[in-house]
């Protein structure tokens, strides 16, 4: 089974987390809950009116955990390496194999760093529009990727376009994950 491992559990990683999910792939997020969103109340959030960033951010856990992602709360990534079919994840714990990793780490960008990726010139990780790293496979969403657009709606729309594009690749064509009023029931 495709094996997809999320470095970061705001927003954006677990945007990225629910839709791959979600579609059947093996899901890890590692999230050692440092998210700004606990400073944040969400008032510029579609569909929210009002709502305290913590209780965003446990929701979204909730949400994510209802799809079967293996959520690593607490477990801090040490190291990304590529091992030639994909990447080793190294945290303190263990080591996870990979076929796609998604960085999420805020402005915390060494670990995509150390695996390769290139950077722009203001310092964020440079990425495609599908949020692809200069090293295939290895994505980075929301302030990993962006110098100063960090809100939580972008960044999770960047979690959701990473998704979109390792499924597309994983079905050979391309994905959009369009839910219909019948799929509620």
């Amino acid at each position: 089974m495709t094996r997809v491992v999320i470095v970061g559990g705001g927003p954006a990683g677990l945007s990225a987390g629910l839709f791959t999910a979600k579609n059947g792939l093996e899901t890890t997020v590692f999230d050692t809950d440092e998210t700004w969103m606990h400073k944040a109340h969400l008032f510029n959030y579609l569909g929210i009116e009002s709502e305290d960033g913590s209780q965003f951010m446990e929701d979204a856990r909730d949400q994510v955990d209802e799809y079967g992602v293996d959520r690593r709360q607490d477990e801090q990534v040490a190291g990304v390496e590529g091992d030639g079919d994909g990447f080793r994840v190294t945290t303190d714990e263990d080591e996870y194999d990979a076929d796609y990793v998604v960085f999420a780490t805020g402005t915390n960008r060494d670990l995509a760093e150390d695996l390769g990726c290139e950077t722009t010139d203001e310092g964020p990780i440079d990425v495609d529009i599908d949020m692809e790293t200069s090293v295939d496979d290895a994505y980075a969403v929301g302030a990993t990727a962006r110098a100063e657009k960090w809100q939580a709606i972008i960044s999770a729309g960047d979690g959701g376009a990473a998704a979109l594009d390792i499924l597309s690749k994983e079905k050979g064509e391309r994905f959009h994950d369009f839910d219909v009023p019948a799929d509620a029931e």
